[in-house]
């Protein structure tokens, strides 16, 4: 780990949720030596609220505030490094309270900031709960397009990722009726151009090789289980190999994904959620990390939601988390290496 890149800078994710107990959790871990150091990182959050949780939890964790980011490297090795962050609200775990949602966007807000003015490394958004902040007058679908407005407005790429697979969904959140229905041979060719880029930059994979799943079973049977692939997917292939970028498909989903099929691909375009999800969460389920391409600053965030029903239990894993503290310090040395005169 280089030193050239800053602390990372952690949100506080949904108070009420897990964010806290899986950060406690990963810190302590590592304080311990039962991991390999982290990263260092720092975290926005209200400082009182982690001591008392981390008591709660039994973690021997310092907790301990800081005037500026700068700050944190000197810290980390001796105490979790915390940016204040007030919140309006006392914090039950696993009940929610819109009166922190403020505080809770202004989070991840300060640390797109910092980042941006190169004074964090990344952003590790720990996860937050789309219903609590709509209450309060969110208007985003979820952290992705929150962060693509903070960027100026660019084109994001939810990609989920493991040690042994990259997977881009082309549809994200829609029903399987709406996202057939919306599908776009240009939005196929635009993720593919911005995975690859992505790739390029932030994995520091010098030709990256992407593979674009089919939509329909078998891929189609030559259009007699759907035209989906003749019609949208193909000419969307064509179009990223005339860009010169080193992509194959359509590819039928149900032979894309085991060791050998994987080994020929470094991310995969899969037309739903569901079919990009599937194959990364049974490989992985518990070390899955959220990246967010196409954005201006290292973005990552564990794949998994707030876990009411366990927080302040510490029950809750930080394996992912720990995943994507060391996936985004990885792709902020390479953006910090792919950018070095």
């Amino acid at each position: 780990m280089t030193t050239a890149v800053p602390p990372l800078a952690v949100t506080m994710g949904e108070p009420a949720g897990i964010g806290g107990d899986i950060t406690l959790a990963a810190y302590a871990a590592q304080a311990a030596g039962r991991l390999p150091p982290l990263p260092p990182f720092f975290v926005l959050d209200d400082a009182a609220r982690l001591r008392a949780l981390a008591q709660r939890l039994g973690l021997a964790v310092t907790v301990a505030e800081i005037a500026a980011p700068e700050d944190a490297a000197a810290v980390f090795p001796g105490a979790l490094p915390v940016l204040p962050q007030p919140l309006a609200a006392a914090v039950e775990p696993g009940r929610p309270d819109p009166a922190n949602a403020a505080a809770v966007l202004a989070a991840i807000e300060r640390a797109v900031d910092l980042t941006r003015a190169g004074r964090a490394g990344g952003v590790v958004t720990n996860p937050i709960n789309k219903a609590v902040l709509k209450a309060a007058g969110f208007r985003h679908p979820g952290h992705t397009e929150f962060l693509a407005e903070l960027a100026g407005g660019v084109t994001p790429v939810m990609m989920l990722a493991c040690p042994q697979l990259r997977v881009v969904p082309v549809t994200i959140h829609l029903s399987l009726r709406d996202a057939v229905a919306s599908l776009r041979q240009e939005t196929i060719v635009e993720l593919g151009r911005l995975t690859a880029a992505g790739l390029r930059d932030s994995f520091a994979i010098a030709r990256p090789r992407l593979a674009v799943a089919a939509l329909n079973p078998h891929g189609g049977e030559g259009g007699v289980m759907g035209r989906e692939e003749i019609d949208i997917i193909a000419p969307a292939v064509a179009q990223l190999q005339a860009d010169g970028i080193d992509a194959f498909g359509p590819a039928p989903t149900d032979t894309l994904f085991h060791p050998a099929a994987r080994a020929r691909f470094d991310a995969a375009l899969c037309m739903t959620h569901d079919h990009a999800l599937i194959p990364l969460k049974t490989i992985d389920f518990a070390g899955g990390v959220n990246v967010t391409l196409g954005l201006p600053f290292v973005r990552t965030s564990p794949d998994h939601g707030t876990a009411f029903d366990i927080a302040g239990t510490g029950a809750a894993d930080c394996t992912s988390l720990i995943a994507a503290l060391r996936m985004a310090a990885d792709m902020a040395e390479a953006r910090r290496r792919s950018t070095a005169p």
